[in-house]
């Protein structure tokens, strides 16, 4: 009876195993497995075999001259081969900049990181749960506990064309949490700031990035919005399933992968900062950041133990698939080969 039970068990076990070998991202291991390429722009070209229309990196290593890679097409459709200096929708990496940007006016003592919604904003209290509790530092830390806009269903079904109706989608809905007792990455924070910015300085809160970060760093290419560029010079977005390019769709600020690695670069040596921003900046957010918006995904980081600032596009998304997933193996492979070498 006993061994007639282990074999049960044994059987029971094999089956599992075979029931959770069919479950297996078998493309992300097969991915990983892949023996690393000896440069970079291999590894780039071995990206577009992951299921991507085009990439993009940028590497600024100390001690080297800053260089771009690419491989794939700008333009799927028409064959058009990646530009190395094509624009991106660089989606929340934008959050970086309207940080540092929330500081230097908080440095300024234009703004105070311990007032809050209510403060700043009276009108939404009753819209906003806990908007008397809801501080500005909570905000761009994401720990206001404030609905995620781009988390409503309504969103997908009938995007907003306006900040106004990005709003509407989550006022009167209860807070995720109370003020400060956890954190949720939620859109909505961010979208208040950049108001709160514009009300601040009496003009369009990119103006003030644009006067402040983008200037002085010699940042000719980096946009508040689709319609301050030629369509032509921005690179196609695709998603899997979806034939329309989605390039047309405005989704925010745009840069050429090298600007954003200057700008990173600035960020984390510090040059971007007056005297006593850093400190404010490294008390409430952080140096690296990803985007991800419908057809574009990216990722901006900096790695210290080498010195080198990695920014990668890819034009290629599917929510509910594996692409962010391989885009984030593909990065992972560029930074092991810099390692190597």
């Amino acid at each position: 009876m006993k061994n007639k039970k282990l074999l049960v068990i044994r059987i029971l076990l094999a089956i599992g195993t075979v029931v959770s070998l069919y479950f297996v991202p078998w493309i992300l291991v097969w991915t990983w497995l892949q023996p690393l390429p000896n440069t970079i722009q291999e590894q780039v070209e071995e990206t577009i075999g992951y299921g991507f229309g085009g990439a993009i990196v940028y590497v600024d290593k100390a001690g080297e001259e800053p260089a771009l890679y690419s491989a794939g097409f700008k333009d799927s459709y028409n064959n058009v081969p990646v530009d190395p200096n094509a624009l991106f929708k660089i989606a929340s990496i934008s959050k970086l900049y309207v940080a540092v940007a929330i500081t230097k006016l908080v440095n300024e003592n234009r703004l105070n990181l311990d007032k809050t919604i209510a403060y700043y904003f009276p009108e939404l209290v009753g819209r906003i749960e806990y908007a008397d509790r809801i501080t500005l530092r909570l905000m761009v830390q994401h720990r206001s506990g404030i609905p995620n806009f781009t988390d409503q269903p309504r969103f997908w079904e009938d995007p907003p064309s306006s900040t106004q109706g990005a709003l509407e989608l989550v006022f009167d809905l209860p807070g995720e949490f109370e003020p400060g007792e956890a954190y949720a990455y939620s859109n909505t924070n961010y979208l208040l700031l950049k108001e709160l910015i514009s009300k601040t300085i009496g003009y369009n809160y990119f103006q003030y990035i644009k006067e402040e970060i983008l200037t002085p760093l010699k940042l000719t290419n980096t946009f508040g919005s689709l319609s301050e560029v030629n369509l032509d010079d921005v690179m196609s977005g695709y998603y899997v399933g979806y034939e329309p390019d989605l390039k047309t769709e405005d989704q925010g600020m745009l840069a050429t992968a090298q600007d954003v690695g200057i700008f990173l670069r600035a960020l984390n040596d510090g040059s971007v900062f007056k005297k006593g921003e850093q400190e404010i900046y490294s008390s409430i957010y952080v140096y690296e950041h990803t985007g991800l918006v419908p057809g574009y995904q990216s990722i901006a980081k900096y790695h210290k133990d080498i010195d080198a600032v990695v920014i990668q596009f890819t034009n290629t998304t599917n929510f509910s698939g594996y692409n962010w997933n391989l885009s984030e193996i593909a990065y992972s492979r560029v930074v092991k080969i810099l390692r190597k070498n």
